[in-house]
């Protein structure tokens, strides 16, 4: 069967015998949103949701492009995808609009503490992401560093770069620090990054002198 993870919370189940009325609620400092067990793509896929509610951007997963070939019924309600192959290589995993701008972006993880493997690249991403900086676009990388805990906004011209080195394997944890802007886990939106978006467009108005 083939799923796409809505990366979607439980609902919260409200508890018996509960006031009506709540008085506000203040966080302790100790207490932390990080990113309570979920995967780079679910984190992203909660911040979409919130930045489309609130109306600040509209942000989507790409569906990845599948031919079916079997499918079983055993159920009259139900069907079971037994076969099928992907029709075609996709792009990158995120597109949307905001402020105006338009943004492409790959979500990308890894559990080494010192660098990030070019190979979690392909070809036609990096191709892909080269056309849509030719056409104006606001791309970039969201890599994850789970084992640490650390996630950076790298822009897909260091990306692209990096990949096109002869006989470079990997960025260094150093130059994405460098050439990166690093985002904390939070409550709402669970992974700001739109944070680091806004930095790319300051930069570009700067470069055109606005």
């Amino acid at each position: 069967m083939v799923k796409y993870p809505s990366g979607s919370l439980a609902a919260f189940r409200k508890t018996a015998n509960k006031p009506k009325i709540r008085s506000v609620y203040q966080h302790k400092k100790s207490v932390s949103f990080s990113d309570r067990g979920m995967t780079l793509e679910q984190q992203i896929n909660e911040s979409n949701k919130y930045y489309l509610e609130e109306e600040i951007a509209v942000v989507h997963k790409k569906p990845t492009p599948i031919q079916i070939v079997k499918v079983d019924y055993p159920k009259r309600s139900k069907a079971v995808i037994r076969e099928a192959y992907f029709r075609q290589a996709s792009t990158t995993d995120y597109n949307g609009v905001y402020q105006g701008y338009y943004l492409d972006f790959e979500a990308k993880e890894t559990r080494n503490k010192t660098n990030f493997p070019l190979k979690n690249f392909h070809e036609h991403q990096i191709f892909h992401l080269d056309a849509c900086l030719k056409q104006q676009g606001i791309c970039f990388t969201i890599i994850g560093f789970t084992s640490l805990k650390r996630y950076f906004v790298t822009p897909a011209s260091f990306v692209i770069k990096s990949w096109k080195t002869k006989n470079k394997s990997s960025m260094t944890l150093q130059e994405i620090e460098e050439h990166s802007i690093e985002i904390k886990s939070s409550f709402r939106p669970t992974l700001p990054y739109l944070t680091a978006v806004d930095h790319f467009i300051a930069d570009r108005n700067v470069e055109n002198g606005k």
